[in-house]
């Protein structure tokens, strides 16, 4: 077995990014359907590395980062938001939640009856419906000890673990295809008739921005801040009624950093110092969490559990078009919205913000776009996923026996 320690770990992240770069460029096929550069090159290490184990050499990487560059990026998230901007956003806000509320019911619904028709047992329906796909692997964690210690479901943890690897994958990968398809039939804004200025957080994360040390200083400053007192909201929170996932901790704390110090006249956040931190740690995060994939996990599910995951997988492309896209407005912004949909519907928030960077990159910014999907994957989506899963819960087919 090979470890990398936390150096060989972030030089091996840098060179995934630069290979899915090279990729991406040359590979039409990844460049046609938006495919993100993160995902790309993570990918193909991954799947080098599973080569490998075969022959009974494993890497193993040091994640110790991996949590405090997501936290960076959330920080940045709430940095880059303005009361002005998420009042302009609220009823989009509003119609996405729907959305995503309506989907997390179809997940549920699709994962039960599948897994009760192929003969398995009900809670693993609920394991390969949201608690994975939209909740992530800590949500899978969580809830799969919950289901082996409350109700005896066998291997609870590992199903999680292996479903929530599988909807991160396919997350970042069906988001491309899905917008090309519902950019074809909407008129672009188009990157070379867009005005001349700076682009505005996270839409083009290529484009470049003027900056200078001192400023880049004073935003790592305001960044560090929201991971500080984020984490301190979160241990005071922890155990009460208003317990929250730390991210979206750090992301309030941005929120309120950003707005109170312009309130109070004392500072103004400079957005392109913080888009481009932003755009760096959701980069080296994502290529650390898709190179880290255990690939190997999924060949450990069984068939009926793989026919489900891909049902899903199809639930959530024809939802993205046929529900997302047509709520939203069937526009450009209603396009790139359900890039992002798929992105957290199957993985998670930075995999819809990958996805929808690799749409804007190319067609053009949507700034509405980019304001929705991080408030609702990050305040909203956890909060309404919980009561989705309690109520299917509370089915009387669910009692503990």
């Amino acid at each position: 077995m090979l470890q990398l320690d936390f150096y060989g770990t972030l030089v091996a992240a840098s060179l995934v990014l630069l290979l899915g770069r090279a990729l991406v460029t040359r590979v039409g096929f990844l460049r046609t359907y938006n495919i993100p550069e993160p995902v790309a090159g993570g990918l193909v290490v991954a799947l080098g590395l599973l080569a490998l184990r075969a022959v009974d050499i494993e890497v193993r990487f040091d994640t110790s980062l991996q949590m405090p560059l997501m936290l960076a990026f959330f920080a940045t998230i709430g940095l880059s938001a303005d009361f002005a901007s998420l009042k302009k956003g609220g009823r989009v806000v509003g119609i996405f939640l729907l959305a995503v509320v309506g989907l997390l019911v179809i997940q549920n619904a699709m994962g039960i009856g599948l897994a009760t028709a192929l003969g398995l047992d009900p809670l693993m329906g609920l394991l390969t419906g949201s608690i994975t796909l939209a909740g992530g692997h800590g949500t899978g964690a969580a809830w799969g000890a919950t289901f082996s210690e409350k109700f005896g479901l066998a291997s609870a943890s590992e199903l999680a673990m292996a479903s929530a690897t599988f909807g991160l994958v396919l997350g970042g990968l069906i988001g491309g295809p899905v917008a090309r398809l519902l950019i074809s039939r909407v008129q672009t804004p188009g990157c070379e008739q867009e005005k001349p200025r700076l682009p505005r957080g996270f839409e083009q994360p290529n484009k470049e921005r003027s900056i200078t040390s001192f400023s880049l200083v004073e935003t790592l400053a305001l960044i560090a801040v929201s991971l500080l007192a984020g984490s301190l909201l979160n241990g005071w929170l922890q155990g009460t009624a208003f317990e929250l996932p730390t991210f979206v901790c750090v992301l309030f704390v941005g929120v309120v950093l950003r707005n109170g110090l312009s309130v109070l006249g004392v500072y103004q956040v400079f957005e392109r110092e913080v888009s481009v931190l932003g755009n760096v740690s959701l980069s080296l995060f994502l290529a650390i969490a898709l190179m880290s994939l255990k690939l190997w996990d999924l060949a450990a599910l069984a068939l009926p559990v793989f026919i489900i995951l891909a049902a899903q997988t199809l639930v959530m492309a024809l939802f993205a078009i046929f529900v997302t896209f047509r709520m939203m407005g069937s526009n450009y912004d209603a396009a790139v919205l359900a890039a992002g949909h798929c992105g957290f519907g199957l993985g998670a928030t930075p995999t819809a913000i990958a996805n929808m960077q690799a749409v804007t990159q190319r067609y053009g910014p949507s700034q509405i776009a980019f304001l929705v999907v991080p408030m609702v994957g990050a305040f909203f989506i956890d909060i309404v996923n919980v009561i989705v899963i309690k109520l299917y819960l509370a089915l009387p087919f669910f009692a503990v026996t």
